[in-house]
This record gives structure tokens, sequence and C-alpha cells, in this order.
């Protein structure tokens, strides 16, 4: 009696994927590089396990170049869009750490792989996330792999510390001022004396708000192009590069580059950079001078005199009458105005007049008087290039145009005069057109 024959075993088809990733880029311009031999492996033992139904898919997931600490990775993220929409069962490596060298960051794949019944195998290190026994060695082998990236990193930071400490430069962008040739520091003289400049302007002003502002005018940036605010002038002054010094979390050491600035003004900037900065903003502000100061007239003709007071820290500025002050309180109609209130009046009806044509007429009229080649166009691109500027002018300088321009203010009970100097317009232009503004701006 004859047997019945077999049924033939059905065997299910896995579909493999195979991830491929290199730290590093050197040698991936070769014509068979790290990422190939990765793959020719993977492939090898896919097709070893035909039998068990399993087949390549298509798809390559390579990363070149980057880290394994890290999930954002190009190809890896294909791979988890494949796995989530059902396009990969078996997902096959070289090594373990070629997925993840991170013990968290591999617990988040292992998740993946378990929603969507996906299959984890190591060529080189013969094991799957099915098995009990594959999870415990998974576990083993990457808290290893994490032990040797970490240890590998504590030994950049402290070769890093210990080149420091020895005063090399350790790359990143050079402090403005510097430029890098073989791994040195050396003083780029054009922007060394920006460095310079900004150091003295801050010994004179000592406010990084308005030395902001002035920096900005000059046209001075950052060796990446960037305008500089007053966050940067901050870091700026307290790098220690500047006096020759290497830094290394809060410790500085003599460097191998030169210096730019001297320790005497150093010292002086940071004498200064210790007082409060409200404090030094208060002394900005009362050192400022007032752009009405010989200028302001009463009711009775007499001057107004420029003065301060100081309440809970803040600083009121006023103008007050001659007058008041000789004969006291009610001896004038308008014994004192806020100065805020009436130079800005005053400064609108100035600007107000930049813009208006027949003034434009006569000032180039009187810029023709001092120069014989100023047109009348010129006159008018110079005003309308000041009203905007106005905003950008230091106070000295505003302060010495208002002198240029006005002649006096006359102040009433409900009503002020503003009496202009015949040829200001006119010097003002010739200014403008000489670049005298424009360097002071």
């Amino acid at each position: 009696m004859t047997k019945p024959p077999e049924k033939a075993k059905v065997v299910r088809k896995l579909r493999c994927a195979v991830y491929t990733r290199k730290s590093s880029e050197e040698g991936l311009e070769q014509e068979f590089n790290s990422l190939h031999a990765q793959r020719e492996a993977c492939e090898a033992y896919i097709a070893s396990q035909r039998s068990e139904g399993w087949v390549l898919v298509r798809d390559q997931y390579d990363d070149g170049g980057i880290s394994g600490g890290t999930l954002e990775r190009p190809a890896l993220k294909r791979l988890t869009a494949d796995i989530e929409d059902g396009l990969v069962d078996v997902v096959v490596v070289y090594k373990i750490d070629r997925l993840s060298r991170s013990l968290a960051d591999f617990a988040k794949l292992v998740e993946v792989f378990d929603r969507n019944d996906v299959t984890f195998v190591s060529v080189t290190q013969s094991f799957n996330t099915t098995t009990s026994m594959g999870r415990l060695t998974l576990n083993i082998l990457l808290s290893f792999a994490q032990f040797e990236r970490e240890v590998t990193a504590e030994r950049i930071r402290d070769k890093f510390a210990a080149s420091r400490r020895k005063g090399m430069w350790m790359g990143g962008v050079p402090p403005i001022g510097y430029r890098v040739e073989n791994r040195k520091l050396l003083i780029d003289d054009d922007r060394a004396r920006h460095v310079r400049w900004i150091f003295a302007r801050f010994l004179e002003i000592g406010s990084c708000t308005e030395l902001a502002r002035e920096v900005g005018r000059r046209g001075i940036r950052t060796p990446r192009g960037n305008s500089i605010d007053k966050k940067y002038l901050y870091r700026l002054l307290n790098n220690r590069a500047y006096i020759g010094e290497a830094v290394h979390k809060d410790n500085s050491y003599p460097g191998e580059h030169d210096a730019i600035i001297d320790h005497e003004v150093w010292a002086k900037v940071h004498a200064i950079l210790q007082e409060s900065p409200r404090k030094r903003a208060a002394h900005t502000r009362a050192d400022t001078p007032a752009l009405l100061k010989g200028l302001l007239f009463g009711p009775d003709g007499a001057a107004f005199s420029p003065t301060h007071t100081r309440k809970g820290g803040r600083l009121y500025r006023y103008y007050v009458s001659q007058t008041v002050l000789k004969h006291g309180g009610g001896s004038c109609p308008v014994g004192r105005v806020p100065a805020g209130e009436i130079e800005a009046v005053v400064v609108a009806q100035l600007r107000a007049v930049f813009r208006q044509p027949e003034i434009v007429a006569g000032t180039s009229k009187a810029a023709r008087a001092q120069d014989d080649d100023v047109t009348e166009a010129d006159a008018r691109v110079a005003l309308q290039q000041l009203d905007p500027l106005w905003d950008e002018l230091f106070p000295a300088e505003q302060a010495r145009m208002v002198a240029l321009l006005v002649e006096r203010v006359d102040l009433g009970t409900d009503a002020f005069n503003v009496r202009l100097r015949a040829n200001g317009l006119g010097g003002l232009a010739g200014e403008m057109l000489a670049g005298g503004i424009g360097e002071a701006a």
C-alpha cells in the first residue's frame, strides 16, 4: 500500500530591507566603499535564507557621513516610514551599531519594529528580536556600544581641554579681528582696527546700546556678514581672546595668538561693564547734550537753561527759565517745560521743513553760494536723506545740527516759534554732499 504524497510546505515571503551607515564621509567617494561592503554582506545573508522565503526589497537605505547617535537620518526615516506602511518584514544590518549607538534611540526603533511585526537581524551578530534571548543579547551589545561612544566622547573632551590649556585654537568661527591659518589664529589687520575702535569708543560713551547704533552706521558686521547688536557687543567686549588668552569652561590660559587689545584698555572697559547697566544708561542720558541749550527763550525774553533731576532711579530733564532761577516760582508765566516734549516738537518741525519744496529750492541757492557745483537736485537728495537719517544720528550730532539750523526758539504761554538760521540749511546740505553727516551717523 503506497503512502499518500505529502503536501508541499508553504513558505511565507519575507521582504528584507538592508540598512547601512557610515559615521564619516571619508572614503565614500571610492568606487567600492564601506557602505557597499556592508550591503554586499547583508545581501549574501538574505540569499542564504531564500529557502525561508527571504527576498530583498529594491529600495536602498544608505546613510553616509551620519553619526549613529541620532535618529535624524534621511535613509533611516525612509526605512521607518516604509515599515509603518507595511512594506518591510525584516531589517538586516551588518552590525547592530550601524542602526543605532544609543540604547534609548534603539528602544524607540524596537517599538516601531514590534508594532509592525518586523524582525531585526544582524549579519555578524547572529540573533533577531523575535526571541527573548535575541532581545537580551541586543541590550547587552547596545550597552557596550553606547559605553564605547561615551568613552570616545570623553577622550575627545579631554584632548580638547588639554589643547585649550596649551593656548591652541580648536576650531569654530574665529572672533572678529582674527583669521585662521594652519589651525592658528592670526590678526586680520582691517577687522582688528574695527575691534580697537569698538573698545575705544565704548570707553568714551559707556553704552552698548549707543555703540551698536554707531557700529551699524559704520557698516561693521560679523565675520558671517550679520549686523552687530548690543548682545554681540557684550560678548565681544568680554572675549578674552582679544588679550591673547584661550578660554575653556570659564578658565583662561595664555594663548598661542597675539593680542589685539592691551590689558590696560581691557581693565578700563571691564571697570565700566561691572557697573550696573541702569546706572550707565543714566550717565549716558545725563551726559547727552541738550538739543535746545542756548536757543530757548521765554515770553519775557529770558533764556531757558537745561537741568535734570532723578526720582526713583529715573532721570527727568527740564528747561527752566532764568527768571525763575533768579526770582523764584511765579515770576515767569512759563517757568519750566519738560525737555523731551519741547525738543520733540521742535525736531518734528525741522523734519517737516526738510520735506518742503520751497525750502529745498532756497537751500540749493544757499548751497550754490558756497559751492558752484551744487544743483537743486543735489540739495533735494541731501535733504531727503537727512529726514530718515535723523533717528540714527548720535545725540551729540543731533545737537550740533540743531545749533546749525536754529537761531532761536521763542516759547509763549500757548504757542512757540522756531526761527531758522538764514544759511543753516545751505551749510547743512553742503555737509551732507561732502559726506560729513554720513560719517558722523
